[in-house]
Formats: structure tokens, sequence, C-alpha cells
């Protein structure tokens, strides 16, 4: 059967596990495999340093935003009982659910492209697993040392030494993870406040709540789960494939220069043993936080972190042999032997185009939507108790509310108005309308109509909201809404 050349190939799944020879229970083996704990070696190198920026800059991120201020109130802030989110300077308010959506499709099609460019990129250097699990290491080394240190304390029998260290690295990891859940509702609840609440030891139940919940996901996920959840809980890990192509760059090992493999001394000359340049040393196993062996092909359970590059060019370095057996690099480069600026030449396919442009599309008409964003929401809604009565002067009068929300952190004033039928008038409105900063009104509005001018049945109106400056003038940000409804005559 020919293959397809745009197919990533995968490493093969174990074996299915074949019933004893004999029928007896001498033989048995466990439906499933016993995992065996990863204890990932600490790492230096190019791609090292990113990483720990990008965990710095995340982090920095999440822990400070809720601290920041903007407009005499919290400069980011979900507060689902008033139904107002802030960010910065944009309040927005549940009809505006359209922008989440578009959030949304934008992080998506980033997610596709730069996968489609680079790979994993999220999952190595920016998903809050791969982030957390590096903190959470790096106090686990910090208290308890580096790989070989951690192995025996975890094979030596418990002692006071050992109870300790154990301690001591769980009630960092709890207070971390506790500190980690308190920003998120920090998020939802202003964050002084609930500062104030936590000294008190009055933090309210659903606040409490969700501390502790996302407190234990964190330790949960990052201090005991760790690899697990990117092999298996990860539904990302699984679809990955379809978004590489053999022009994506991934981690590879080149094999044509590696193979075979095997120990040897700085000074031998390796060639004339047939050897390859990997001298078989496993450091690249022994860093990978999934714990897999990167020369055994393409695996789902890598998830780009390219830590066993930094390894394996430390190894390359001390053996004075070129860096990059293990390299970013794609299939068609490594199998063709091509250069860096071939594989930059085919960046620019199909798939990476149209993901580009559908991105450009979409974060363009999002961003001329919020410029030109006006600031002011109307819903009118018609009073169904009376369709319609008939008042003094033979005139006909239906009744509506106007839900009116300003979305800007100042007052509006507004001039409301009514067309569609001749001699329509809005009765006992006042003249100039005010809306709070940030706040909506909810008003009641008499329509009236001589009753010669308006037809029988349902006639078509519009109700025109103007912004007005204090002396009833077209303010200078001027802007205006027209909305439709309906006007009844019995």
């Amino acid at each position: 059967m020919p293959t397809n050349p745009n197919v990533i190939p995968i490493a093969p799944a174990p074996a299915p596990i074949s019933p004893p020879p004999n029928g007896d229970g001498d033989n048995e083996q466990a439906l499933y495999e016993v995992r065996k704990k990863i204890y990932p070696r600490a790492v230096t190198g190019w791609f090292a340093k990113w990483r720990w920026a990008m965990v710095f800059l995340t982090q920095l991120v999440y822990y400070a935003t809720p601290w920041l201020v903007w407009n005499d109130r919290q400069a980011v802030l979900f507060d689902l009982t008033a139904r107002k989110f802030y960010i910065f300077g944009i309040v927005f308010w549940p009809q505006d659910f359209i922008y989440l959506a578009v959030l949304l499709m934008i992080c998506a099609y980033s997610l596709f492209l730069f996968t489609a460019v680079a790979g994993r990129l999220w999952c190595g250097y920016a998903c809050p697993q791969t982030v957390y699990t590096e903190m959470f290491l790096w106090i686990e080394r910090a208290i308890e040392g580096d790989r070989v240190k951690r192995m025996k304390l975890d094979d030596s029998p418990l002692s006071a030494s050992k109870f300790g260290r154990k301690a001591l690295k769980h009630g960092a990891w709890i207070a971390l993870s506790l500190w980690t859940g308190f920003t998120l509702v920090a998020y939802f609840v202003p964050a002084r406040e609930l500062v104030a609440m936590a000294v008190e030891v009055r933090i309210p139940p659903w606040e409490t709540f969700w501390i502790m919940f996302y407190g234990f996901a964190t330790y949960g996920n990052a201090g005991w789960m760790r690899e697990q959840v990117c092999k298996y809980m990860c539904p990302y890990a699984r679809f990955q494939g379809a978004m590489f192509d053999r022009d994506t760059l991934i981690i590879t090992y080149d094999p044509t220069r590696g193979e075979p493999r095997g120990p040897r001394s700085k000074s031998a000359d390796y060639r004339a043993k047939g050897l390859g340049d990997c001298v078989d040393c496993g450091i690249c196993v022994q860093v990978c936080p999934t714990g897999i062996d990167i020369r055994k092909g393409q695996q789902y359970e890598c998830i780009g972190c390219a830590a066993c590059i930094d390894g394996c060019d430390q190894v390359m370095d001390k053996m004075n042999y070129p860096r990059g057996l293990i390299r970013y690099a794609t299939l068609n480069a490594v199998d063709q032997h091509w250069g860096w600026r071939d594989m930059v030449g085919r960046v620019l396919r199909p798939r990476v185009l149209i993901y580009s442009s559908v991105l450009v599309i979409i974060v363009a008409a999002a961003g001329y939507t919020l410029w030109h964003r006006v600031p002011v929401k109307v819903d009118v809604i018609r009073d169904r108790t009376t369709l319609a009565r008939e008042v003094g002067d033979g005139q006909i009068e239906n009744i509506y509310r106007l839900q009116v929300m300003n979305t800007q952190e100042r007052t509006q004033r507004l001039k409301i108005s009514a067309s569609g039928i001749d001699s329509i008038v809005i009765h006992d409105l006042p003249q100039l309308v005010e809306v709070g900063p940030a706040s909506s009104k909810l008003l009641p509005v008499a329509v009236r109509v001589d009753a010669d001018k308006a037809k029988k049945g349902i006639s078509r109106i519009e109700f025109n909201i103007v912004a007005v400056d204090d002396a009833g003038r077209p303010a200078p940000d001027v802007f205006s809404i027209h909305e439709k409804s309906a006007f009844y005559k019995p």
C-alpha cells in the first residue's frame, strides 16, 4: 500500500496482552500498565530559558492583573452579580456575548496556525499544565534535590529527614495552589475586598469553594498527575496529528547521523567503529517530562518542550560533536537533508496561508467593531398587558419599556424621540435622559398618535436615541441609535 506523504508516522502502540497459554492463573497480567513515576532531570539551554521566560511572563500576567487599577476600580473584573465585565477601559454586558465567541475563534485559529508552523508550541511553553508543572518541579528540586537525589529519597525508608522534606515540599505546593485559586476568584470578586474578607475569615461559601476547588486541581494536576494529564486527559494530544504535515517544524531525532548508537570515549574514533553521533547516554529520556524516547520517532506524548534538544546539545558539546542531533526540523528536511533556509522556504504553504488569512480577517473585524462600538445599547419591549388604549384628545397610546445600558464609565445624556407615523409623540418623558456610568436604566415610555393618523392594525415605528450635551446639543462624540418596534391601533 502506498504511503501518504502528509501523514506523520507515530510510534506504534504496545501489543495487546495475550491470555495465559495454559489457562490457569500462573501467568496473569494486569489489564492496565502501572504508572512509573517520572523524575525529570534539570536541564539548561536556549529552550529552557525560553520556557522559563514564558513561565515568568504568563504568571506575571495571571497573578498581577487582579491588582491593577483603572478608573478607580479593578482593571480586569468579571462581575457576575452585576453582569458587567470590565477589561481596562471597556465594559462588556451579557449582550456582548458575540465578543466572547470571537475571542474563542481567535484563540482556536492561533492554535491551528502555530501548530501547523512549529508543532505543539502551546503545550511546550504556555499551557497551564506545563507552566505549573515547571513551577512545582522547581520547588521539588529546591527541597529534595535533583533527579538522583529524589529517586534515592523515595526509595529510602521513612525517617524524620524524609518526612520533613516531604512535608515542606507539599506545604509549599499547597500554598502555591491556594494562592492560585485565590487569584482566580479575584478575577470575579474584587481582589482587595477578597483579601479583607480573608483577613477577617469571612469569605462567602461559593468563593471558598472555588478557591479550594481550583487550588486542589492545581495541586493534583501539577504535583501528582503531571504527564498523565497530557497523555490521557488532554484531547489536544489526540488530534494534533491532523494539524501536522511533513513541513511542520517539530522536534526530531536525526537517525542518519545518530545511528548506530553506542557508548564510546571522547577520544575514540567512533567512525572507525561504525558508530553514529548518538552516545546512547539516555539524557534525552531523563530530561523529558513525559518520559518518552524521542529516538523512537514521533509520539503523541511529546509536548514539544524541547528539553531533549537542550540535553542532547550539552552532550554534543562535551563530546566536541556538532549540535543538532536532536533539533527542530521537518520530516521532509530530515529525509532529504535540507538546510534551515530550505525549511523556512516551505513555511508559507496553503494551510498556513489559509489559517493566517482567516485569523487576520477575524482580528481586523473584531478590532473594527470594538473601535466603532456604540457606547449605549437599547432594548425596546412592548407592554403586553395593554396593547393599546384611547386617551384624551382622540389619541391612541401604546406603552413600551426601554432598557438603556451605558457601556462607558461616564454619564450619558440622551434625547429620545419616535418616528414612523405623523403626529407621533412620546408623552411625559424628560427632554434629557441621564444614564450613569456603566449602568442601566429602565424607562417606561408612552407613545401617542392621533387616531386619524394611524392605520388600523400594526404600524412600524422607530425610537431614535441621540447623545447630547448638557444644553441639549449633539455631543462631541455624537452617536445615534435607531430601534424598530410596532405601534398597534385597534
